[in-house]
């Protein structure tokens, strides 16, 4: 059951004829890059495409969208780039750090609008925060403060386990190294051992969730990362397979049939995003554009999926919740 009153999003989807039409009447032609799938992002999408809606851009109407997926083949991510850079579009939304590394790469003139889980300052992609100051801004969820809530939760869930498990993506070393320490300062308040497990492609997240069952850990909490959002349909089965309750950065792993997620609310994220395309399109300059801050965060269980775990959520976690998937 949905708490926040629902928006229904505008119904639009990849077609390569609108942006031919789109060249042909000369209106603006918008480049998508992702290092996901459709399949996957497709809620993400349209909260994309109301953002542009509520700037007065509908897709196929007065804008085209030319969307580039990478279906979790980062190395591809370039190359994409690089073809909407080509293409000549008038500005780039690129979704998660892969992606926005790539499209920085690719182009220094081509307004870029990002949506990030990284500090942006940080990764060198504006000056400020208030006074981005070059080619890029979009919008930040950070992830200070989260895993050791995440790892609240899953206590609150299962108080029998005295050891909980964290998979991290050791190429990320910033963002790893980050998650691990603050689980572990979490952990010892808690007085629950950690088991820091390592995934750095998507062969090694089997063998995670094997030595996870092996070493006897009670739960799974799964670092923010573009490699384990990309590997989402392997991560819930998984899950189901070895019966391990696990937490996610994500609500769309919940929706997926995962069970529980602690996080900003990513489709505000996109839509946010959209709008700054349309404030782009409509004369204002990326450098002059304030990076946001996702603020909003929520909390969404899967009953169903619990019950196929032998769970029961605690009464206390269903009044926080912010949405119930049954």
């Amino acid at each position: 059951m949905r708490r926040r009153e629902f928006i229904a999003g505008l119904s639009g989807a990849v077609a390569w004829p609108v942006v031919g039409r789109a060249q042909q009447t000369r209106i603006p032609v918008v480049g998508f890059l992702s290092s996901g799938s459709l399949s996957q992002n497709a809620t993400l999408a349209q909260a994309f495409r109301r953002g542009l809606a509520d700037s007065g851009y509908v897709e196929g109407i007065n804008v085209a969208v030319d969307y580039r997926w990478a279906d979790a083949h980062f190395d591809q991510l370039p190359a994409l780039a690089a073809d909407l850079v080509r293409r000549q579009v008038a500005v780039i939304a690129a979704s998660v750090l892969p992606s926005v590394f790539a499209a920085k790469n690719a182009t220094q003139s081509i307004p870029i609008v990002f949506m990030i889980g990284s500090d942006p300052v940080e990764m060198g992609f504006v000056a400020s925060l208030n006074r981005p100051g070059g080619n890029l801004t979009g919008v930040m969820v950070l992830e200070i403060g989260l895993v050791a809530k995440r790892l609240q939760l899953l206590h609150e869930l299962v108080p029998t386990a005295t050891s909980i498990a964290l998979l991290v993506n050791p190429t990320n070393p910033r963002g790893a190294e980050a998650q691990k320490k603050e689980a572990q300062i979490a952990a010892r308040m808690l007085g629950l051992g950690l088991l820091a497990l390592n995934a750095s492609r998507p062969s090694d997240i089997e063998a995670a969730f094997a030595s996870l069952v092996r070493q006897g850990a009670g739960a799974l909490l799964i670092g923010g990362d573009s490699l384990f959002a990309a590997s989402r349909d392997q991560l819930i089965t998984l899950a189901a397979r070895y019966a391990v309750p696990v937490i996610y950065f994500l609500r769309e792993f919940v929706a997926a049939g995962g069970l529980m997620s602690y996080a900003a609310e990513s489709s505000e994220a996109y839509r946010q995003v959209g709008i700054y395309i349309g404030r782009i399109l409509q004369g204002e300059r990326p450098a002059d554009l304030p990076v946001q801050q996702a603020t909003r965060i929520e909390l969404v269980i899967n009953s169903k999926t619990a019950k196929e775990l032998g769970l029961t959520f605690p009464t206390a976690l269903l009044v926080r919740a912010d949405e119930v998937i049954e």
